[in-house]
């Protein structure tokens, strides 16, 4: 198989592993079930990439690529100031289309906090990143300081709301506005 083939088939497997892990999540990303999902078997599946690990990696990677295309389509308008970019960020972020990315950052974040030492550096390079997009969309003095803000007030609503308090949330932004 020529490399072309070969990187052809790699990121075709790597499309179906994302989509495995945005349905069933990072707990369904034992090697069998991923070459299942890939279409393959687990010694193919290593083949493509040096180890579970890799593998891992290149999914993640590829969801956070689908999340960052995703967020470009629901981009705010211009830079806003904090409270409403944080709106902003809520009137879409429990949707059906967002939700599994929001479960599957839970478990990576779950994961790094344990101190998994395959989750950290992924973890913190993908919150360094939606720091950076807060920051770019923001309109303030503070553009980090905000962008910090904006990304602790989005966390802790996703996680109240993955938890079963929706209601919560909607109470958090009071006149701000509602969650779904």
């Amino acid at each position: 198989m020529n490399a072309t083939k070969s990187d052809d088939r790699r990121a075709a497997i790597i499309e179906r592993l994302a989509d495995h892990v945005l349905a069933h999540g990072l707990i369904a990303s034992s090697l069998r079930p991923l070459a299942k999902a890939a279409g393959t078997s687990d010694r193919m599946l290593l083949y493509y990439f040096t180890d579970k690990a890799d593998i891992i990696a290149a999914t993640l990677q590829k969801i956070a690529e689908r999340l960052v295309v995703l967020l470009m389509e629901v981009a705010a308008p211009g830079p806003l100031p904090l409270p409403a970019l944080k709106r902003h960020y809520v009137s879409f972020m429990f949707e059906d289309r967002f939700w599994p990315y929001m479960c599957v950052w839970l478990e990576l974040a779950s994961r790094a906090g344990r101190g998994d030492p395959l989750y950290m550096p992924i973890a913190a390079q993908i919150g360094q990143g939606f720091l950076a997009l807060g920051a770019s969309q923001l309109q303030s003095d503070n553009r980090e300081s905000d962008a910090a803000r904006l990304l602790v007030a989005i966390e802790g609503m996703v996680l109240i709301h993955a938890i079963g308090l929706p209601e919560v949330v909607a109470d958090s932004l009071g006149a701000e506005g509602a969650a779904r």
